[in-house]
């Protein structure tokens, strides 16, 4: 079995077709570091608009991945297009410019600015991308815009408006790494295992806040994780395993 389906929606983006955010075809990527390392994928797909779960254990190949699908690193052999673009062809400045413009990103750590105000953290990649800017001054002023979108992932107006990130919960911290990587609605979700700190009970929370705001958005969201228990909360699932081959090796 090369994937765990959980709904029919695999059907419909199945090939190239305009549903594909992103497609992989006859990639391979190598790193020939002290402890060589090659992740190999024969064929991979994101539908627009879906919300897909990758699973896998530590050390498969995970972080690669998502550095070849957000451009960061480019595959020796193959070709990866997102939003019909191919990444390869593009310039690292060019690919720096688009990932900004199109990806919104959770990292696993979460990587806000400690005193920094939540709506400073939040408009941050605004700062760097005039299409996501555009795209919030569209729905009002960035400050309300940032507060909105936080207010709908669950944190409190007293909270938004007077508390520095160093002092939030875990849970809290979560939010406003959503929000800022949702606001000005990037085409692409990529999210590191952003759940990994938080019980099942505000996990589930989370993620059903993080789809409404990403539906709105008609964002496409890919999540990493190892818990396929969280599989019910998504269009499909997709073990690395099986559409990848990894191996390492040391170097001679």
């Amino acid at each position: 079995m090369s994937e765990l389906i959980v709904s029919s929606r695999d059907t419909q983006i199945e090939g190239e077709s305009p549903l594909d955010a992103v497609s992989f075809s006859n990639v391979r990527y190598s790193w020939p570091g002290p402890s060589p390392f090659s992740l190999t994928i024969k064929k991979f797909t994101l539908g627009r608009d879906e919300k897909l779960l990758l699973v896998g254990p530590s050390g498969t190949g995970k972080s690669t991945f998502l550095s070849l699908l957000a451009g960061i690193v480019t595959p020796g052999e193959g070709r990866i297009d997102v939003l019909g673009t191919e990444m390869a062809k593009l310039s690292g400045a060019a690919r720096d410019r688009f990932r900004v413009d199109h990806f919104g990103i959770i990292f696993q750590m979460f990587n806000l600015l400690p005193y920094a105000s939540l709506i400073d953290n939040v408009l941050l990649p605004l700062r760097f991308s005039r299409t996501r800017r555009g795209n919030a001054l569209a729905d009002g002023s960035l400050d309300e815009v940032a507060s909105d979108l936080l207010s709908s992932l669950g944190l409190d107006e007293t909270v938004i408006a007077t508390v520095k990130a160093a002092s939030l919960s875990v849970g809290q911290q979560q939010r406003v790494a959503a929000a800022r990587a949702l606001i000005g609605a990037p085409k692409i979700l990529v999210a590191d295992e952003p759940t990994s700190a938080l019980d099942r009970n505000t996990e589930e929370a989370f993620l059903k806040l993080l789809f409404a705001q990403s539906e709105k958005a008609g964002t496409s969201v890919i999540m990493v994780s190892h818990d396929e228990g969280l599989a019910p909360h998504f269009d499909r699932v997709v073990r690395l395993q099986d559409i990848a081959v990894s191996s390492r090796g040391t170097k001679q």
